[in-house]
């Protein structure tokens, strides 16, 4: 593989899925890693443990708030995400996927009124203004979809309505530059793809979905997202979409492409980065029509920017070892302290361990609360 081209072969292995504007996605080999829906006490206890250390380390607990002082609680629980994404706007406006804000109240007239005065029209991806791990993330085509939305959500809590780039490509590109650093690299790259079923002609959309390799290994995943159409047989040759959020918790499949980071993309979002006041850690989760323009550091458009809470996703590829993903957390958490603790000695405060306590706990009732993801 050259830093220009994939140099795809003409013809691909039987199970490697073409996918437009992505790698070939090789679906050979174990469907799941060993650990990959592991409970999250279980597999976060040694990195725990290894974060409890550098809590001590540094004599700081609130610390990873720290690393990014421009943003709502460094982003590292119960921000805003519109807050956030002003900022994206203001330093990369032709890179940002405009949006629209508002306080939900159990109607679609508002929603609507704040789509034509953000000057955006449907479709739009709605997801809440505070949350994670894809919670709450649906796409909204039709005025019913908004209205039903609307009635699903909570009523008083924040919704952003985000224009919905239309292409196959998203990835996750995580960043770090230390305060005095003066550029900072892309430490990982997860390239994100969405399952699809094919019809056969003869069985049920619950059958495909059962008798796929990697889906019936985690139906709870996709069943009850379907659960509309579960009992109809899908027509022969038609696809249909299993996962829309690119979040590996609710059914994406996540590669690891931090290989294919060239030179021209580090400079792209390094220059990004760097005219966002105070940011320093965190994870651009993007769209793009082509691996080849992401790699160019063109064409790209960044959905969301998450912080001192985000993760180096490239650990979820069903191929690295479980000693790699320990070791690569480890390792993001070690940078996550270092940049708190510089920070702290540049002047910054940030807020207390009683804060971060409290906007987690809000972040967490609400979750329970948004509409099922799609």
């Amino acid at each position: 593989m050259t830093a220009e081209t994939l140099d795809l072969p003409a013809v691909l292995p039987p199970e490697t899925v073409a996918v437009p504007g992505m790698p070939p996605l090789d679906m050979s080999g174990p469907a799941l890693s060993p650990y990959e829906f592991w409970p999250m006490p279980v597999f976060y206890a040694p990195v725990a443990a290894y974060v409890l250390w550098l809590m001590l380390r540094h004599r700081g607990a609130a610390l990873p708030a720290l690393a990014n002082p421009g943003l709502p609680g460094g982003g590292f629980h119960g921000e805003s995400k519109s807050a956030i994404l002003e900022l994206l706007v203001r330093a990369a406006p032709d890179r940002t996927a405009p949006f629209a804000v508002l306080e939900n109240d159990g109607a679609a007239g508002p929603a609507l009124a704040a789509l034509e005065a953000a000057g955006l029209g449907l479709p739009v991806v709605a997801k809440p203004d505070m949350g994670c791990r894809g919670a709450g993330v649906r796409l909204i085509r039709s005025g019913d979809d908004l209205a039903a939305y609307a009635a699903a959500f909570p009523r008083g809590a924040r919704m952003i309505l985000q224009r919905f780039v239309d292409v196959e490509g998203e990835a996750g590109v995580f960043y770090v530059r230390p305060p005095d650093a003066p550029r900072g690299r892309i430490l990982s790259l997860t390239l994100k793809y969405f399952p699809r079923v094919h019809g056969d002609g003869r069985s049920t959309l619950r059958q495909l979905i059962l008798a796929d390799p990697r889906a019936g290994r985690v139906p709870h995943l996709y069943l009850p997202r379907h659960a509309a159409r579960l009992d109809e047989v899908v027509p022969a040759g038609e696809a249909v979409r299993l996962a829309f959020s690119g979040s590996h918790s609710k059914g994406a499949i996540f590669r690891d492409g931090t290989s294919l980071v060239t030179p021209a993309m580090q400079e792209a979002f390094d220059t990004i980065a760097r005219r966002i006041p105070g940011f320093h850690f965190g994870r651009f989760d993007v769209r793009f029509p082509c691996i080849e323009q992401l790699r160019r550091g063109e064409g790209f458009t960044i959905v969301e920017l998450n912080g001192a809470g985000a993760e180096m996703t490239h650990i979820w590829d069903r191929a690295t070892p479980m000693a790699a993903a320990w070791r690569d957390l480890m390792r993001q958490y070690r940078l996550l302290f270092a940049i708190g603790a510089r920070n702290r000695a540049l002047g910054h405060r940030g807020p207390g361990l009683a804060a971060l306590w409290r906007a987690s706990r809000a972040e967490s009732r609400l979750t329970r609360l948004y509409p099922p993801t799609q």
